[in-house]
């Protein structure tokens, strides 16, 4: 079984880094037009999302070509 990619206010985070609120539909007309982004460490606990149907998610690094 593998970790869990999405993390509800109160979970604990798995590891430091980045992360994104997601809506409850991933699709392009239902996206968040200015998600709220946070840096975690390890352990911290995920604050209250602004909409009770969103999560927190880790963000995707930026890639550099």
């Amino acid at each position: 079984m593998g970790e869990k990619t999405e993390y509800e206010p109160g979970d604990q985070a798995p590891n430091p880094g980045t992360y994104t609120e997601v809506g409850e539909g991933r699709s392009f007309h239902t996206e968040i037009q200015s998600p709220k982004r946070i840096e975690m460490e390890k352990g911290d606990t995920f604050p209250a999302t602004t909409n009770k149907n969103r999560k927190w998610k880790k963000a995707e690094k930026a890639r550099v070509h």
